[in-house]
């Protein structure tokens, strides 16, 4: 566990570092076939299959499991990459956020309302003056996502290799601090309606 990544918290989420506890939920969700195929990584084979992926991908710093404030569950998780750690070429001050979130919560906006404390930690916290996102073609899923948390298209990537060595179609998306900012303004003034 990462002793620098803080929680941070949404109205109905805890984003914490993962914890060799989680490990059972972990493999509970991340072993369905529809989730990281997806996005590129191979399902979940064993509860021990997971805690090494807590302990080798998910302990790296500003990756959070996606908790449930109502159950205390985590369903999913999401991260902040940045430059040299992500997908993408990235500037300084630049970075990445990646996500997912178990089927049962597939459609009720959580991986949007988590995404969105990430863009404000982003910018707010850490200086970051643009984010990127990408998915691979075909997870509608995902840019439904990039939409809704105002990413905007930036580019397409043909013969992009996945952890699970295929070859795939990647598309990336950008916010920069301005539009996120101007996003920002939009939304309080809806709230003032």
């Amino acid at each position: 566990m990462d002793k620098n990544t803080p929680t941070l918290q949404t109205p109905r989420l805890l984003l914490r570092p993962w914890q060799d506890a989680d490990a059972e939920a972990l493999y509970k969700y991340a072993r369905d076939e529809r989730i990281g195929p997806a996005a590129g990584w191979p399902p979940h084979t064993s509860v021990e299959n997971s805690l090494e992926i807590i302990h080798t991908v998910l302990s790296n710093p500003e990756t959070y499991a996606v908790v449930l404030k109502e159950t205390g569950e985590p369903v999913g998780s999401v991260g902040i990459m940045t430059a040299g750690k992500g997908n993408v070429p990235m500037e300084e001050h630049e970075a990445e956020i990646g996500y997912w979130i178990g089927v049962p919560y597939w459609g009720q906006g959580l991986i949007p309302e988590a995404v969105g404390e990430l863009q404000r930690r982003c910018f707010e916290d850490l200086g970051c003056t643009a984010i990127w996102c990408a998915y691979y073609d075909g997870n509608e899923k995902s840019r439904r996502v990039q939409d809704k948390c105002g990413f905007l298209y930036h580019h397409t990537e043909k013969d992009k290799s996945s952890l699970l060595g295929d070859i795939r179609t990647e598309h990336v998306t950008y916010l920069t601090k301005e539009q996120w900012l101007k996003g920002q303004r939009v939304i309080q003034a809806d709230n003032l309606v």
